[in-house]
């Protein structure tokens, strides 16, 4: 698509959600025409074009939604699901998360789309890192979860479909993604720092990749517009990787509440876990889990936000 941003007309599923919003008016406000994907009436950015889609899956007609499309961006997706009651949440995870990706490409290929921007997960590549060897874009896929399963799926046969149709796929595996109303352990740990509550995890000596929303979002315009981004993994982040320990300092910092952190040895803390049955978010607290964005960065891309900066935005609930 050449560096072009003014006159691309992008289709963007998902629009509505935490990530979606914020993408659309990164786009919008680079020239590009904006339109959303949506399921149902409801509230879509200010200026965004909404097109009604049914529920994502292997059947879904997107005919009428990329009528004059240049390019998509697919963010919808079944996420991670905290209380799963699905009998065999695999099968529904690939039928939505694969099958549903697999469905847009195929009817954007046939439709002229000229490029799709897929946001995939870190999790194709699995959940923790050695503190001196970050997750890269050529790493073997080790997912570990429904989750990361269908996505990883999704990817291949997107770089099949690609291959096929001459649609350029650009994948982006986002880590830790934090921004105004983000949930899951960012919400509890802001949450406990509100009530100036002790937190066990001062003796922690991990590393963490995050990326704030607004530089997911200009990641995904980048995505768009590079030409040579396309047939692309690209892995991204904010800039830096924190501890656990220096994560809290800063959000309570933007929160003017400094955390009170308490040196209690990891082994506890995961011993904690498993009595409890938290082992899963001790372990994404006490863990490491980097991403290595160096060939993003070859391309020219540089975060329009620092991690603080980012930070204090979803403590003041900046969209």
């Amino acid at each position: 698509m050449g560096a072009r941003e003014g006159g691309v007309k992008v289709l963007v599923t998902g629009a509505t959600g935490f990530v979606g919003a914020p993408v659309c008016r990164v786009l919008a406000g680079a020239g590009m025409a904006v339109v959303a994907a949506v399921r149902r009436e409801g509230a879509v950015p200010a200026g965004i074009e909404a097109r009604m889609v049914g529920d994502l899956g292997p059947t879904t007609d997107w005919g009428p939604a990329l009528c004059g499309i240049d390019a998509v961006v697919h963010l919808a997706a079944r996420a991670h699901v905290m209380d799963e009651r699905e009998a065999d949440p695999l099968t529904v995870f690939r039928a939505v998360n694969r099958d549903g990706a697999l469905r847009l490409a195929e009817q954007a290929a046939a439709a002229g789309v000229r490029r799709l921007v897929f946001v995939s997960s870190i999790k194709v590549n699995g959940e923790a890192t050695p503190l001196d060897r970050p997750f890269r874009a050529d790493d073997p896929p080790r997912p570990c979860d429904p989750y990361g399963i269908a996505k990883a799926e999704a990817e291949e046969r997107l770089t099949a479909l690609a291959d096929r149709t001459g649609l350029a796929v650009v994948t982006i595996r986002p880590p830790l993604v934090h921004g105004p109303g983000a949930k899951g352990n960012l919400a509890v740990l802001m949450r406990v720092l509100a009530r100036r509550l002790p937190l066990p995890l001062g003796a922690i000596r991990n590393r963490r990749s995050l990326v704030g929303i607004a530089n997911l979002a200009d990641a995904i315009r980048f995505s768009l517009v590079t030409e040579a981004a396309a047939g692309q993994v690209l892995l991204v982040r904010d800039g830096e990787d924190v501890s656990t320990p220096d994560l809290l300092r800063r959000l309570g910092t933007a929160m003017g509440s400094l955390p009170l952190l308490l040196p209690v040895p990891p082994a506890l803390l995961t011993l904690a876990g498993r009595l409890t049955g938290r082992q899963a978010m001790i372990e994404r607290l006490t863990g490491s889990l980097t991403v290595d964005d160096g060939p993003l960065r070859a391309l020219g891309w540089r975060p329009p936000l620092t991690l603080d900066q980012g930070l204090a935005q979803m403590v003041g609930g900046v969209p």
